[in-house]
């Protein structure tokens, strides 16, 4: 188990992170935005933005689906559940946890269900 003081360290970078996150996304819609306002005349020009626009929307959500998990593991620490397997209810390791802040399983079971979604 982790005590009073890791949960509240994990709690930090997964604050900061969020934080770091909705940053990216809102500077990246502004981009989109942006893009999407020019006037493009040349017909490289547009195979360019569409391309870069994919490219931001891919990234975008991927942040989203990072920002999730987030604030799932936020309202473990609200619950008391943090840092506890979904799936085999044992501890996740510390180690795990400061690599993956969100994990919501033990890397055993991560592996069980990589292999069942492969």
């Amino acid at each position: 188990m982790l005590t009073k003081e890791e949960v509240e360290h994990f709690e930090e970078k997964l604050l900061a992170r969020k934080e770091q996150i909705e940053k990216n996304l809102e500077d990246a819609y502004g981009m989109i935005a942006q893009m999407r306002g020019m006037e493009l005349r040349e017909e490289g020009d547009l195979a360019a933005v569409a391309t870069e626009t994919d490219i931001d929307n891919a990234i975008a959500e991927q942040q989203r689906r990072e920002l999730a998990e987030i604030e799932i593991a936020l309202g473990k620490i609200k619950d008391g559940t943090y840092g506890i397997c979904e799936m085999c209810e044992e501890p996740i390791g510390k180690a795990r946890l400061e690599v993956k802040n969100f994990a919501r399983y033990c890397i055993a079971c991560r592996e069980i269900i990589e292999k069942e979604h492969a």
